[in-house]
Protein backbone atom coordinates (compact mmCIF):
# COMPACT_ATOMS: atom_id res chain seq x y z
CA UNK A 1 0.00 0.00 0.00
CA UNK A 2 1.22 3.77 -0.41
CA UNK A 3 1.36 6.90 1.61
CA UNK A 4 0.28 10.09 0.13
CA UNK A 5 2.61 12.93 1.03
CA UNK A 6 1.30 16.66 1.05
CA UNK A 7 3.17 19.65 1.87
CA UNK A 8 1.05 22.44 2.09
CA UNK A 9 4.29 24.46 1.98
CA UNK A 10 5.19 23.48 -1.36
CA UNK A 11 2.03 22.90 -2.69
CA UNK A 12 3.60 19.36 -3.47
CA UNK A 13 2.22 16.05 -3.44
CA UNK A 14 3.82 12.61 -3.62
CA UNK A 15 3.37 9.35 -2.84
CA UNK A 16 5.91 6.55 -1.40
CA UNK A 17 5.88 3.06 -0.31
CA UNK A 18 4.92 2.23 3.22
CA UNK A 19 7.44 1.84 5.62
CA UNK A 20 7.72 -1.87 7.04
CA UNK A 21 7.45 -0.84 10.09
CA UNK A 22 3.84 -0.02 9.72
CA UNK A 23 2.67 -2.71 7.93
CA UNK A 24 0.20 -3.90 10.70
CA UNK A 25 -1.07 -0.34 11.95
CA UNK A 26 -4.02 0.98 10.43
CA UNK A 27 -6.23 3.34 11.37
CA UNK A 28 -5.85 4.94 14.89
CA UNK A 29 -2.82 2.59 14.93
CA UNK A 30 -1.14 4.40 12.20
CA UNK A 31 -1.88 7.66 13.44
CA UNK A 32 -0.68 7.07 16.95
CA UNK A 33 2.57 5.57 15.34
CA UNK A 34 2.72 8.50 13.03
CA UNK A 35 2.39 11.18 15.45
CA UNK A 36 4.89 9.76 17.76
CA UNK A 37 7.46 9.26 15.30
CA UNK A 38 6.57 12.50 13.20
CA UNK A 39 5.31 15.01 15.29
CA UNK A 40 7.34 17.44 17.77
CA UNK A 41 4.99 16.91 21.57
CA UNK A 42 5.54 20.34 22.30
CA UNK A 43 4.38 21.92 18.87
CA UNK A 44 1.82 24.54 18.20
CA UNK A 45 -1.16 21.96 17.11
CA UNK A 46 -2.41 24.80 14.63
CA UNK A 47 1.24 25.46 13.88
CA UNK A 48 3.56 23.97 10.81
CA UNK A 49 5.04 21.11 12.30
CA UNK A 50 1.86 19.08 13.26
CA UNK A 51 0.01 17.02 10.47
CA UNK A 52 -3.03 16.19 9.81
CA UNK A 53 -3.44 12.33 9.29
CA UNK A 54 -6.46 10.87 6.90
CA UNK A 55 -6.27 6.93 7.31
CA UNK A 56 -8.83 3.98 6.71
CA UNK A 57 -8.75 1.06 9.20
CA UNK A 58 -6.86 -1.97 8.35
CA UNK A 59 -10.49 -3.68 6.59
CA UNK A 60 -11.23 -0.54 4.84
CA UNK A 61 -11.89 -1.20 0.84
CA UNK A 62 -12.81 -4.77 1.50
CA UNK A 63 -16.44 -5.03 2.22
CA UNK A 64 -16.56 -6.49 5.37
CA UNK A 65 -19.68 -5.00 7.08
CA UNK A 66 -19.30 -1.22 8.77
CA UNK A 67 -15.64 -1.45 8.30
CA UNK A 68 -15.34 1.58 6.07
CA UNK A 69 -15.19 4.06 8.83
CA UNK A 70 -12.58 6.84 8.46
CA UNK A 71 -9.15 8.11 11.53
CA UNK A 72 -8.82 11.63 11.30
CA UNK A 73 -5.86 12.65 13.33
CA UNK A 74 -3.03 14.72 14.27
CA UNK A 75 -1.89 16.72 17.69
CA UNK A 76 -5.31 18.06 19.24
CA UNK A 77 -5.71 21.93 19.92
CA UNK A 78 -7.99 21.40 22.39
CA UNK A 79 -6.67 18.55 24.78
CA UNK A 80 -2.71 19.47 23.70
CA UNK A 81 -2.07 15.34 22.93
CA UNK A 82 -2.71 12.97 20.40
CA UNK A 83 -5.84 12.56 18.92
CA UNK A 84 -8.19 10.18 16.67
CA UNK A 85 -11.30 11.33 15.38
CA UNK A 86 -13.38 8.31 13.87
CA UNK A 87 -16.51 8.92 11.21
CA UNK A 88 -18.40 7.07 8.77
CA UNK A 89 -19.41 7.60 6.05
CA UNK A 90 -17.58 6.47 2.56
CA UNK A 91 -14.37 7.73 2.79
CA UNK A 92 -12.44 4.94 4.24
CA UNK A 93 -13.83 2.39 1.87
CA UNK A 94 -12.84 5.00 -0.77
CA UNK A 95 -9.43 5.31 0.40
CA UNK A 96 -8.84 1.66 0.78
CA UNK A 97 -9.64 0.20 -2.68
CA UNK A 98 -7.20 2.96 -3.91
CA UNK A 99 -4.03 1.40 -2.05
CA UNK A 100 -3.63 4.23 0.54
CA UNK A 101 -2.55 3.54 3.56
CA UNK A 102 -2.96 7.28 4.23
CA UNK A 103 -3.10 10.89 3.27
CA UNK A 104 -0.30 12.59 5.90
CA UNK A 105 -0.91 16.58 5.81
CA UNK A 106 2.33 18.66 6.42
CA UNK A 107 3.41 22.31 6.76
CA UNK A 108 1.21 25.42 5.59
CA UNK A 109 1.23 27.93 2.70
CA UNK A 110 3.69 30.01 2.64
CA UNK A 111 1.21 32.91 0.78
CA UNK A 112 -2.77 33.06 1.75
CA UNK A 113 -4.64 31.00 0.17
CA UNK A 114 -7.05 27.76 -0.16
CA UNK A 115 -6.86 24.63 -1.61
CA UNK A 116 -8.60 21.05 -2.54
CA UNK A 117 -6.68 17.79 -2.48
CA UNK A 118 -7.90 15.68 -5.13
CA UNK A 119 -7.25 11.87 -4.99
CA UNK A 120 -8.31 9.15 -7.64
CA UNK A 121 -6.82 6.17 -8.97
CA UNK A 122 -3.44 6.78 -9.28
CA UNK A 123 -3.29 10.81 -9.15
CA UNK A 124 -3.27 13.51 -6.22
CA UNK A 125 -3.09 17.56 -7.43
CA UNK A 126 -4.12 20.40 -5.35
CA UNK A 127 -6.69 22.61 -6.77
CA UNK A 128 -7.24 26.26 -5.88
CA UNK A 129 -10.59 26.02 -3.48
CA UNK A 130 -11.95 29.36 -4.03
CA UNK A 131 -14.97 28.56 -5.46
CA UNK A 132 -16.19 27.09 -1.80
CA UNK A 133 -14.42 28.99 0.68
CA UNK A 134 -16.81 30.80 2.83
CA UNK A 135 -19.19 28.03 2.50
CA UNK A 136 -20.98 25.87 5.39
CA UNK A 137 -20.06 22.08 4.59
CA UNK A 138 -23.48 21.81 2.80
CA UNK A 139 -23.09 23.88 0.05
CA UNK A 140 -19.46 23.35 -0.17
CA UNK A 141 -20.01 19.23 -0.56
CA UNK A 142 -22.55 20.26 -3.71
CA UNK A 143 -20.29 22.45 -5.31
CA UNK A 144 -17.68 19.98 -5.09
CA UNK A 145 -19.95 17.25 -6.47
CA UNK A 146 -21.24 19.33 -9.51
CA UNK A 147 -17.44 19.94 -10.04
CA UNK A 148 -16.31 16.34 -9.51
CA UNK A 149 -18.98 14.01 -9.32
CA UNK A 150 -21.40 13.13 -7.54
CA UNK A 151 -20.02 9.52 -6.71
CA UNK A 152 -16.70 11.15 -5.28
CA UNK A 153 -16.49 10.96 -1.72
CA UNK A 154 -15.88 14.78 0.25
CA UNK A 155 -14.47 15.89 3.04
CA UNK A 156 -14.88 18.84 3.92
CA UNK A 157 -14.55 21.95 6.81
CA UNK A 158 -17.41 24.51 7.17
CA UNK A 159 -16.80 28.51 8.09
CA UNK A 160 -15.58 26.89 12.07
CA UNK A 161 -12.32 25.15 10.71
CA UNK A 162 -11.84 28.64 8.33
CA UNK A 163 -11.51 30.26 11.15
CA UNK A 164 -9.34 27.96 13.14
CA UNK A 165 -11.86 27.59 16.36
CA UNK A 166 -10.76 24.71 17.70
CA UNK A 167 -13.91 23.01 18.38
CA UNK A 168 -14.18 22.45 14.68
CA UNK A 169 -15.07 19.25 13.21
CA UNK A 170 -14.59 17.41 9.83
CA UNK A 171 -17.63 16.35 7.78
CA UNK A 172 -17.24 13.39 5.34
CA UNK A 173 -20.07 12.12 3.38
CA UNK A 174 -21.70 9.32 2.98
CA UNK A 175 -23.64 6.68 0.85
CA UNK A 176 -27.40 8.13 -0.47
CA UNK A 177 -29.14 10.74 1.74
CA UNK A 178 -26.42 10.96 4.58
CA UNK A 179 -24.45 13.65 4.41
CA UNK A 180 -23.53 14.32 8.42
CA UNK A 181 -21.09 11.84 9.01
CA UNK A 182 -18.43 14.01 11.54
CA UNK A 183 -14.82 13.26 12.97
CA UNK A 184 -15.90 15.61 15.83
CA UNK A 185 -13.70 15.20 18.41
CA UNK A 186 -10.76 17.22 18.97
CA UNK A 187 -10.69 20.10 17.08
CA UNK A 188 -9.17 18.75 13.81
CA UNK A 189 -11.14 21.20 12.03
CA UNK A 190 -9.10 23.43 12.84
CA UNK A 191 -5.77 21.59 12.19
CA UNK A 192 -7.09 21.11 9.11
CA UNK A 193 -7.83 24.96 8.36
CA UNK A 194 -4.65 25.89 10.01
CA UNK A 195 -3.57 23.89 6.34
CA UNK A 196 -5.21 25.71 4.47
CA UNK A 197 -7.04 22.61 3.07
CA UNK A 198 -10.78 23.31 2.56
CA UNK A 199 -11.87 19.61 1.27
CA UNK A 200 -10.11 16.54 0.47
CA UNK A 201 -12.29 15.25 -2.81
CA UNK A 202 -11.54 11.24 -3.22
CA UNK A 203 -12.51 10.01 -6.84
CA UNK A 204 -13.57 6.05 -6.20
CA UNK A 205 -12.23 2.93 -8.10
CA UNK A 206 -13.81 -0.34 -8.62
CA UNK A 207 -10.84 -2.16 -7.99
CA UNK A 208 -11.25 -4.87 -5.48
CA UNK A 209 -8.07 -4.95 -2.74
CA UNK A 210 -6.04 -7.83 -3.07
CA UNK A 211 -6.54 -11.06 -0.36
CA UNK A 212 -3.59 -12.98 0.77
CA UNK A 213 -6.44 -16.26 1.49
CA UNK A 214 -9.43 -15.48 0.23
CA UNK A 215 -11.42 -18.09 0.93
CA UNK A 216 -10.15 -17.72 4.72
CA UNK A 217 -11.17 -14.30 4.46
CA UNK A 218 -14.56 -14.39 2.94
CA UNK A 219 -15.59 -17.36 4.97
CA UNK A 220 -14.85 -15.02 8.23
CA UNK A 221 -16.60 -11.87 6.96
CA UNK A 222 -19.56 -13.81 5.98
CA UNK A 223 -19.49 -15.29 9.24
CA UNK A 224 -18.93 -12.08 11.09
CA UNK A 225 -22.13 -10.09 8.92
CA UNK A 226 -24.59 -12.83 9.77
CA UNK A 227 -23.52 -12.72 13.83
CA UNK A 228 -24.66 -9.17 12.87
CA UNK A 229 -27.54 -9.80 11.93
CA UNK A 230 -27.97 -12.46 14.31
CA UNK A 231 -27.47 -10.02 16.99
CA UNK A 232 -30.58 -9.42 19.28
CA UNK A 233 -29.33 -5.17 19.93
CA UNK A 234 -28.09 -4.48 16.80
CA UNK A 235 -29.49 -6.91 14.16
CA UNK A 236 -32.92 -6.08 11.69
CA UNK A 237 -35.12 -6.34 14.86
CA UNK A 238 -32.53 -4.96 17.51
CA UNK A 239 -33.22 -1.11 19.27
CA UNK A 240 -29.72 -0.11 16.95
CA UNK A 241 -31.17 -0.22 13.66
CA UNK A 242 -34.84 0.12 15.30
CA UNK A 243 -34.37 3.54 16.64
CA UNK A 244 -30.74 4.42 16.08
CA UNK A 245 -28.42 5.48 18.90
CA UNK A 246 -31.43 7.22 20.44
CA UNK A 247 -32.31 3.99 21.47
CA UNK A 248 -30.37 4.37 24.58
CA UNK A 249 -31.74 8.08 25.61
CA UNK A 250 -34.41 6.57 28.34
CA UNK A 251 -32.27 4.06 29.73
CA UNK A 252 -29.28 7.17 30.25
CA UNK A 253 -32.54 9.04 31.98
CA UNK A 254 -33.14 6.28 34.27
CA UNK A 255 -29.92 5.77 34.93
CA UNK A 256 -29.14 9.20 36.20
CA UNK A 257 -26.60 10.09 33.78
CA UNK A 258 -28.32 12.17 31.21
CA UNK A 259 -26.69 15.58 30.91
CA UNK A 260 -29.31 18.29 31.87
CA UNK A 261 -28.88 22.18 32.13
CA UNK A 262 -25.26 21.84 31.73
CA UNK A 263 -24.80 18.79 33.49
CA UNK A 264 -26.54 20.01 36.77
CA UNK A 265 -28.68 16.49 36.72
CA UNK A 266 -28.48 13.48 35.59
CA UNK A 267 -32.44 13.01 34.78
CA UNK A 268 -34.74 15.26 32.72
CA UNK A 269 -38.21 15.47 32.98
CA UNK A 270 -39.07 15.59 29.84
CA UNK A 271 -36.63 13.05 28.28
CA UNK A 272 -39.78 10.78 27.09
CA UNK A 273 -40.01 14.12 24.35
CA UNK A 274 -36.43 12.89 23.54
CA UNK A 275 -35.99 9.26 23.37
CA UNK A 276 -35.96 6.77 20.73
CA UNK A 277 -39.31 5.65 20.17
CA UNK A 278 -40.65 9.18 20.06
CA UNK A 279 -37.71 10.01 17.24
CA UNK A 280 -39.26 7.18 15.29
CA UNK A 281 -42.67 8.01 15.51
CA UNK A 282 -42.07 11.33 14.41
CA UNK A 283 -39.75 10.50 11.28
CA UNK A 284 -42.24 7.66 10.25
CA UNK A 285 -45.42 10.81 10.73
CA UNK A 286 -43.73 13.17 8.25
CA UNK A 287 -42.44 10.57 5.33
CA UNK A 288 -38.80 10.62 6.97
CA UNK A 289 -36.53 7.83 6.88
CA UNK A 290 -35.46 5.19 9.44
CA UNK A 291 -32.51 2.48 9.22
CA UNK A 292 -30.55 4.12 6.62
CA UNK A 293 -27.00 3.23 6.17
CA UNK A 294 -23.29 5.43 6.05
CA UNK A 295 -21.32 3.19 4.12
CA UNK A 296 -22.10 0.16 1.52
CA UNK A 297 -22.70 -3.35 3.20
CA UNK A 298 -23.38 -2.21 6.69
CA UNK A 299 -26.39 -4.37 7.94
CA UNK A 300 -26.80 -2.36 11.28
CA UNK A 301 -27.92 0.83 9.70
CA UNK A 302 -28.61 2.41 12.19
CA UNK A 303 -29.03 6.38 10.85
CA UNK A 304 -32.18 8.54 10.00
CA UNK A 305 -32.91 11.24 8.17
CA UNK A 306 -35.44 13.60 10.04
CA UNK A 307 -37.18 15.57 8.40
CA UNK A 308 -40.10 18.65 9.33
CA UNK A 309 -43.54 18.60 9.19
CA UNK A 310 -43.31 19.44 5.30
CA UNK A 311 -41.25 16.14 4.83
CA UNK A 312 -37.87 18.59 3.90
CA UNK A 313 -34.82 17.11 5.43
CA UNK A 314 -33.48 18.92 8.70
CA UNK A 315 -30.64 16.93 9.37
CA UNK A 316 -28.61 13.54 7.94
CA UNK A 317 -29.54 11.96 11.22
CA UNK A 318 -30.20 12.71 14.77
CA UNK A 319 -28.37 10.66 17.46
CA UNK A 320 -27.64 9.67 20.91
CA UNK A 321 -25.28 12.26 21.63
CA UNK A 322 -26.14 15.44 20.06
CA UNK A 323 -29.57 14.55 21.53
CA UNK A 324 -28.42 14.61 24.91
CA UNK A 325 -25.61 17.72 24.29
CA UNK A 326 -28.10 19.85 22.18
CA UNK A 327 -31.06 18.45 23.84
CA UNK A 328 -31.53 18.02 27.71
CA UNK A 329 -28.24 19.26 28.42
CA UNK A 330 -29.72 22.84 27.36
CA UNK A 331 -33.26 22.09 28.72
CA UNK A 332 -34.82 21.72 24.83
CA UNK A 333 -37.44 19.11 24.49
CA UNK A 334 -38.20 19.62 21.05
CA UNK A 335 -36.56 17.32 18.48
CA UNK A 336 -37.15 19.86 15.92
CA UNK A 337 -35.51 21.99 17.31
CA UNK A 338 -32.64 19.92 18.31
CA UNK A 339 -32.44 19.08 14.58
CA UNK A 340 -31.94 22.49 13.80
CA UNK A 341 -29.59 23.07 15.99
CA UNK A 342 -27.83 19.99 14.98
CA UNK A 343 -27.79 20.62 11.30
CA UNK A 344 -26.56 24.53 12.16
CA UNK A 345 -23.60 22.66 13.61
CA UNK A 346 -22.74 20.16 10.65
CA UNK A 347 -23.17 23.01 8.29
CA UNK A 348 -20.49 25.30 10.56
CA UNK A 349 -18.63 22.08 11.06
CA UNK A 350 -18.45 21.75 14.78
CA UNK A 351 -18.89 19.00 16.99
CA UNK A 352 -22.42 18.95 18.46
CA UNK A 353 -20.81 17.54 21.85
CA UNK A 354 -18.29 20.27 22.35
CA UNK A 355 -20.69 22.81 21.06
CA UNK A 356 -23.91 21.60 23.54
CA UNK A 357 -21.38 21.64 26.11
CA UNK A 358 -20.32 25.39 25.44
CA UNK A 359 -23.83 26.41 24.67
CA UNK A 360 -24.53 24.82 28.57
CA UNK A 361 -21.94 26.83 29.71
CA UNK A 362 -22.62 30.47 27.78
CA UNK A 363 -26.23 29.88 29.57
CA UNK A 364 -24.71 29.70 32.83
CA UNK A 365 -22.56 32.92 32.02
CA UNK A 366 -26.11 34.64 30.88
CA UNK A 367 -25.30 34.22 27.73
CA UNK A 368 -28.77 32.78 26.87
CA UNK A 369 -31.44 30.39 28.64
CA UNK A 370 -32.02 27.09 29.29
CA UNK A 371 -35.03 25.84 27.21
CA UNK A 372 -35.12 29.25 24.63
CA UNK A 373 -34.44 27.40 21.35
CA UNK A 374 -34.11 31.35 19.58
CA UNK A 375 -31.14 32.54 22.60
CA UNK A 376 -29.12 29.52 21.61
CA UNK A 377 -29.35 29.12 17.75
CA UNK A 378 -28.99 33.24 17.20
CA UNK A 379 -25.59 32.31 19.44
CA UNK A 380 -24.84 29.56 17.53
CA UNK A 381 -24.90 31.73 14.37
CA UNK A 382 -22.49 34.12 15.84
CA UNK A 383 -19.83 31.29 14.99
CA UNK A 384 -19.73 32.20 11.11
CA UNK A 385 -20.21 35.97 11.61
CA UNK A 386 -17.08 35.80 13.69
CA UNK A 387 -18.32 37.32 16.27
CA UNK A 388 -16.66 37.67 19.67
CA UNK A 389 -19.18 35.40 21.22
CA UNK A 390 -19.51 33.03 18.57
CA UNK A 391 -15.44 32.51 18.32
CA UNK A 392 -15.69 31.53 22.17
CA UNK A 393 -18.57 29.07 21.28
CA UNK A 394 -16.48 27.51 18.49
CA UNK A 395 -14.03 27.22 20.59
CA UNK A 396 -15.24 24.71 23.23
CA UNK A 397 -16.58 24.29 26.50
CA UNK A 398 -13.24 25.19 28.06
CA UNK A 399 -12.30 28.66 26.44
CA UNK A 400 -16.16 29.41 26.58
CA UNK A 401 -15.95 28.90 30.25
CA UNK A 402 -12.47 30.22 30.85
CA UNK A 403 -13.21 33.33 28.80
CA UNK A 404 -16.76 34.04 30.88
CA UNK A 405 -15.59 33.23 34.25
CA UNK A 406 -17.55 29.92 34.37
CA UNK A 407 -16.23 27.25 36.68
CA UNK A 408 -18.95 24.62 36.25
CA UNK A 409 -17.19 23.20 32.48
CA UNK A 410 -18.08 19.92 32.49
CA UNK A 411 -14.79 19.09 29.94
CA UNK A 412 -11.41 16.64 30.96
CA UNK A 413 -8.04 17.07 29.01
CA UNK A 414 -9.72 20.62 27.49
CA UNK A 415 -12.34 18.38 25.66
CA UNK A 416 -16.26 18.38 26.45
CA UNK A 417 -17.72 15.46 27.95
CA UNK A 418 -20.36 13.40 26.07
CA UNK A 419 -23.68 12.20 27.05
CA UNK A 420 -23.30 10.40 30.08
CA UNK A 421 -22.64 12.25 33.68
CA UNK A 422 -19.27 10.65 35.10
CA UNK A 423 -21.02 11.14 38.59
CA UNK A 424 -23.58 8.41 38.17
CA UNK A 425 -21.55 6.43 35.32
CA UNK A 426 -17.77 5.87 36.93
CA UNK A 427 -16.87 3.89 34.10
CA UNK A 428 -16.91 6.26 31.61
CA UNK A 429 -15.90 9.31 33.99
CA UNK A 430 -12.72 7.39 34.33
CA UNK A 431 -12.04 6.73 30.77
CA UNK A 432 -13.00 10.42 30.44
CA UNK A 433 -9.93 11.36 32.39
CA UNK A 434 -7.23 8.11 32.09
CA UNK A 435 -7.61 8.13 27.79
CA UNK A 436 -5.58 9.25 26.27
CA UNK A 437 -7.88 11.07 23.38
CA UNK A 438 -9.36 13.08 26.66
CA UNK A 439 -13.02 12.78 27.41
CA UNK A 440 -14.32 10.62 24.96
CA UNK A 441 -17.09 8.17 24.92
CA UNK A 442 -15.52 6.21 22.03
CA UNK A 443 -12.63 5.57 23.79
CA UNK A 444 -14.43 3.23 25.81
CA UNK A 445 -17.92 3.33 26.55
CA UNK A 446 -19.11 1.70 29.87
CA UNK A 447 -22.92 2.57 29.66
CA UNK A 448 -23.33 -1.28 27.96
CA UNK A 449 -21.32 -3.00 30.86
CA UNK A 450 -23.28 -1.56 33.91
CA UNK A 451 -24.70 -5.00 34.28
CA UNK A 452 -20.87 -5.77 34.82
CA UNK A 453 -19.73 -2.87 36.75
CA UNK A 454 -22.23 -1.10 39.40
CA UNK A 455 -22.21 2.17 37.32
CA UNK A 456 -21.91 3.54 40.35
CA UNK A 457 -19.96 1.91 42.37
CA UNK A 458 -15.94 1.88 42.72
CA UNK A 459 -14.80 -1.70 42.26
CA UNK A 460 -14.22 -2.60 39.12
CA UNK A 461 -14.24 0.69 37.04
CA UNK A 462 -10.33 0.48 36.61
CA UNK A 463 -10.44 -3.26 34.80
CA UNK A 464 -13.39 -2.61 32.88
CA UNK A 465 -11.89 0.90 32.01
CA UNK A 466 -8.53 -0.82 30.41
CA UNK A 467 -10.37 -3.74 28.60
CA UNK A 468 -13.03 -0.97 27.22
CA UNK A 469 -10.27 1.00 25.69
CA UNK A 470 -8.17 -1.82 24.23
CA UNK A 471 -11.41 -3.07 22.43
CA UNK A 472 -11.88 0.23 21.52
CA UNK A 473 -8.07 0.63 19.97
CA UNK A 474 -9.28 -2.47 17.85
CA UNK A 475 -12.07 -1.03 15.99
CA UNK A 476 -10.41 2.13 15.54
CA UNK A 477 -7.46 1.03 13.67
CA UNK A 478 -9.38 -1.70 11.85
CA UNK A 479 -12.04 0.55 10.75
CA UNK A 480 -15.26 -1.39 12.42
CA UNK A 481 -17.69 0.38 13.56
CA UNK A 482 -18.47 0.62 18.01
CA UNK A 483 -21.76 -1.13 17.09
CA UNK A 484 -20.06 -4.32 15.24
CA UNK A 485 -18.32 -4.98 18.13
CA UNK A 486 -20.00 -7.91 19.63
CA UNK A 487 -19.14 -10.91 17.21
CA UNK A 488 -15.27 -9.85 17.73
CA UNK A 489 -15.51 -9.06 21.50
CA UNK A 490 -16.93 -12.64 21.74
CA UNK A 491 -14.36 -14.19 19.58
CA UNK A 492 -11.38 -12.33 19.00
CA UNK A 493 -9.83 -14.81 16.55
CA UNK A 494 -13.20 -14.15 14.14
CA UNK A 495 -10.84 -10.69 13.46
CA UNK A 496 -7.63 -12.33 13.42
CA UNK A 497 -9.17 -14.34 10.22
CA UNK A 498 -10.12 -11.74 8.78
CA UNK A 499 -6.82 -10.14 9.13
CA UNK A 500 -5.43 -12.97 8.13
CA UNK A 501 -7.09 -13.96 5.24
CA UNK A 502 -6.71 -9.85 3.70
CA UNK A 503 -3.06 -9.79 4.32
CA UNK A 504 -1.77 -13.38 4.94
CA UNK A 505 0.18 -12.45 8.13
CA UNK A 506 -0.21 -15.53 9.66
CA UNK A 507 -1.60 -13.81 13.07
CA UNK A 508 -2.52 -15.03 16.57
CA UNK A 509 -5.39 -13.68 18.86
CA UNK A 510 -1.92 -12.76 21.10
CA UNK A 511 -1.07 -10.98 18.32
CA UNK A 512 -3.91 -8.68 17.74
CA UNK A 513 -3.85 -8.05 21.48
CA UNK A 514 -0.24 -7.06 21.71
CA UNK A 515 -0.96 -4.77 18.33
CA UNK A 516 -4.48 -3.05 20.41
CA UNK A 517 -2.58 -2.21 23.45
CA UNK A 518 1.00 -0.76 21.38
CA UNK A 519 -1.59 1.98 20.02
CA UNK A 520 -2.45 2.79 23.97
CA UNK A 521 1.25 2.86 24.36
CA UNK A 522 1.87 4.98 21.53
CA UNK A 523 -0.62 7.35 22.29
CA UNK A 524 0.06 7.39 26.30
CA UNK A 525 3.77 8.23 25.57
CA UNK A 526 3.34 11.26 22.94
CA UNK A 527 0.78 12.56 25.70
CA UNK A 528 3.54 12.01 28.44
CA UNK A 529 6.26 14.01 26.22
CA UNK A 530 3.40 16.23 25.53
CA UNK A 531 3.43 17.16 29.64
CA UNK A 532 -0.02 16.52 29.57
CA UNK A 533 -1.24 16.60 33.01
CA UNK A 534 -1.67 13.33 35.23
CA UNK A 535 -5.03 12.09 34.95
CA UNK A 536 -6.27 12.66 38.69
CA UNK A 537 -5.87 16.13 38.07
CA UNK A 538 -8.51 15.84 34.82
CA UNK A 539 -11.74 15.52 36.07
CA UNK A 540 -13.41 19.17 36.74
CA UNK A 541 -13.46 20.27 41.02
CA UNK A 542 -17.18 20.50 41.06
CA UNK A 543 -18.07 16.65 40.06
CA UNK A 544 -15.86 15.33 42.72
CA UNK A 545 -18.18 17.86 45.00
CA UNK A 546 -21.26 18.42 43.85
CA UNK A 547 -24.02 15.88 44.40
CA UNK A 548 -25.89 14.64 41.06
CA UNK A 549 -29.38 14.51 41.08
CA UNK A 550 -31.11 12.16 41.21
CA UNK A 551 -28.96 9.49 43.09
CA UNK A 552 -26.87 12.47 44.85
CA UNK A 553 -23.77 10.88 43.21
CA UNK A 554 -20.34 12.59 42.91
CA UNK A 555 -17.15 11.13 40.75
CA UNK A 556 -15.54 9.48 44.19
CA UNK A 557 -12.89 7.31 42.93
CA UNK A 558 -10.14 7.40 44.54
CA UNK A 559 -6.40 7.85 43.13
CA UNK A 560 -5.35 4.42 43.37
CA UNK A 561 -8.26 3.66 41.16
CA UNK A 562 -7.35 5.87 38.35
CA UNK A 563 -3.69 4.93 39.07
CA UNK A 564 -4.04 1.32 38.37
CA UNK A 565 -6.08 1.66 35.15
CA UNK A 566 -2.75 1.07 32.72
CA UNK A 567 -0.73 -0.86 35.32
CA UNK A 568 -1.77 -3.86 33.59
CA UNK A 569 -1.21 -2.40 30.18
Amino acid sequence: MQMLRVDMGSLGVRQEATPAAYEHLGGRGLIARLLLEEVPPDCDPLGPHNKLIVAPGLLGGTGVSTAGRLSIGGKSPLTGGTKESNAGGTAGDALGRLDLKAIVVEGQPSAPGWHVLLVGPGSAELVAAEHVIGLGTTAACEALWQRYGQESTVIAIGPAGELRLIGAAIVCTGEGEQRSNIAARGGLGAVMGSKGLKAIVIRPTNAAVPLAEAELFRTSARRFAQELLNDPKVGPKGGTHTYGTSAITAAVNEMGSLPTRSFSSGSFESAGELRGEKLRETILARSGRIGTRCMPGCVIACRNVYVDENGNTIVGTLQFETIALLGSNLGLSDLDQVAQLNQLCNDLGLDTIETGAALGVAIEAGLAKFGDFESLAALLRQVAEGTEHGRLIGSGAATTGRALGVERVPSALGQAMPGYDPRSLKGNGLTYITSPQGADHTAGNAFGARKEVNPLGIEGQARLSLKLQIMAAMLDSTGLCLFARPPVVADPQLMVDMLNGRFGWGWTTEDLDRANRDVLRAELEFNRRAGLPPARERMPAYMRTEPLPPHGATFDLPDSEIEAVFEAL
